[in-house]
């Protein structure tokens, strides 16, 4: 049997593990039935949590979450929002936990490592080679940092693939017999951006990309909670515990911006 070749979206909110079956992507399911994992890790004291286990058992407040938008990033370049953020020794950003700084490339390993488990556990069998996923606008700093990150969690990365890349290949666009140009709308957690790509041969290029590269779902959880505290007339001092109830008003803000996808009204918990 040949060895697994595992696909990774590596998400700045919620990430995805899949293989390719007869021709067609299969997301790879966790332990509860759940396709898509939480981008999220918590650095505690008797070990590393990560995905759906660290937002069950970290210390409200304590979660090092969207990650991916400080990869290969300068300090002083860098969006501020969840844990404290500090330089790191070569001029980059480092989360501040409870145990000590952690850079992007660290929790990026640790929530590489969980979708590695995941997929183990699907297809009962060690994972040691993978393709991943970024955003068509990294950089080569950006790329070399999520490469890192895959090999510090213990998986070869064949290859780095462009995030419209990936989305037109799982819709089957490079199977069309013919050239053709498509345009790929991409909304994030962490990005909104619009890529060109170009079809020839069976093989995609991408000739442009654009967008703007700090706004996605993340900033829409961070308006409606906004919102909903302008309505209230709340304030993080007027908090009980400003960093616990933060997280949970932030994952109750999630929920809501998915229940009015499809809803007109949505109460606020």
């Amino acid at each position: 049997m040949a060895e697994p070749v595992i696909g990774i979206d590596l998400g700045t909110t919620y990430s995805a593990v899949g293989i390719v079956e007869a021709g067609f992507p299969i997301l790879l399911a966790d332990e509860g039935g759940e396709r898509l994992t939480p981008s999220v890790v918590w650095f505690g004291s008797e070990g590393v949590k990560a995905g759906r286990a660290a937002l069950r058992e970290a210390p409200a407040g304590r979660l090092v979450r969207s990650a991916k938008r400080q990869m290969g990033v300068r300090f002083g370049e860098h969006v501020e929002g969840g844990l404290p953020l500090v330089g790191d020794t070569h001029g980059g950003v480092a989360f501040q936990t409870l145990e000590g700084p952690r850079t992007p490339v660290e929790v990026s390993s640790v929530l590489l490592g969980e979708l590695k488990r995941i997929a183990e556990y699907r297809l009962e069998r060690e994972v040691r080679k993978a393709v991943i996923t970024v955003p068509a606008y990294f950089n080569n700093a950006q790329r070399e940092s999520t490469k890192q990150a895959g090999e510090e969690a213990g998986l070869e990365v064949l290859r780095l693939v462009a995030e419209p890349t990936a989305a037109a290949l799982a819709y089957g666009m490079n199977k069309l017999g013919e050239s053709a140009r498509v345009a790929v709308f991409d909304l994030g957690g962490g990005t909104f951006d619009v890529s060109i790509l170009e079809l020839r041969d069976g093989i995609f290029e991408v000739l442009a990309t654009g967008g703007d590269t700090r706004l996605g779902g993340d900033d829409i959880d961070a308006v409606i909670l906004d919102l909903v505290k302008q309505g209230a007339g709340m304030s993080g001092s007027a908090l009980e515990d400003p960093e616990a109830d933060g997280d949970r008003l932030i994952q109750e803000a999630e929920r809501v911006k998915r229940e009015l996808s499809t809803k007109d009204h949505v109460v606020f918990r």
